[in-house]
């Protein structure tokens, strides 16, 4: 009996070793990968704070044209693309950034009812399946589709418009960077999972899901 318990207690003993050799591994490897995350984290950051100022010239050109228009029965078509133009960047160079925040857009009900753990595992399992596979997709054909239009100097078909290209480059443009944040955002979770990194922020503020909690309760 005292042998058995011997063994037994060797075993455990052996097996906590292996698991701490393993956690020692994990850890050394992972350091770096979330030194390369953080560091999309800034990058993304840097554009998407950048490109913010891109609504507000949006905005003014908008105003503008609209008081030249009404006022003076002016218009031009280039204002009316470039609306467009700096719309697309702000949407495409600033998706990244939207997600190191997590601010995109995503049906939680029931995983916001599942610990951070398990929301991690789907961020995760969601990340590789789903986000990665279109953000290679996308640049696939995003990429020929810009070079396209910039050897031809495509321009636009209305009169007095824009050059094409610059707009049809925002997305690959885009979409690397959001390729970028998607990597960086699986590397984090797995962080988290080791133990090395805090839980990804959340989507809405401590009001904001008492209101929608408030309100599913009401639908039931």
């Amino acid at each position: 009996m005292k042998k058995t318990n011997f063994t037994t207690a060797n075993s455990t003993k052996g097996g906590q070793l292996a698991y701490n050799r393993a956690y020692i591994v994990l850890t050394t490897q992972m350091k770096p990968l979330l030194a390369l995350a953080h560091l999309i984290d800034r990058l993304n950051q840097r554009i998407g704070r950048a490109v913010s100022w891109l609504i507000l010239a949006t905005v003014l050109i908008s105003a503008g044209n609209a008081i030249m228009r009404k006022a003076f029965q002016l218009s031009s078509n280039a204002f009316l693309e470039i609306q467009w133009t700096l719309f697309a960047a702000v949407f495409l160079l600033a998706a990244g950034y939207t997600l190191s925040k997590n601010g995109h857009v995503r049906i939680d009900i029931f995983a916001s009812r599942l610990g951070p753990r398990t929301q991690a595992w789907i961020d995760i399992a969601g990340g590789l399946l789903f986000l990665l596979p279109l953000c290679a997709i996308v640049l696939y054909h995003g990429w020929p589709f810009f070079l396209t239009s910039f050897h031809s100097q495509e321009w636009s078909n209305n009169p007095g418009g824009l050059m094409l290209w610059p707009a049809k480059l925002m997305i690959p443009a885009g979409f690397t960077l959001l390729l970028l944040q998607a990597i960086a955002e699986i590397i984090k979770r797995i962080g988290y999972l080791a133990g090395l990194e805090p839980p990804e922020p959340p989507a809405h503020s401590p009001e904001q899901d008492s209101l929608l909690s408030n309100h599913l309760e009401q639908i039931k």
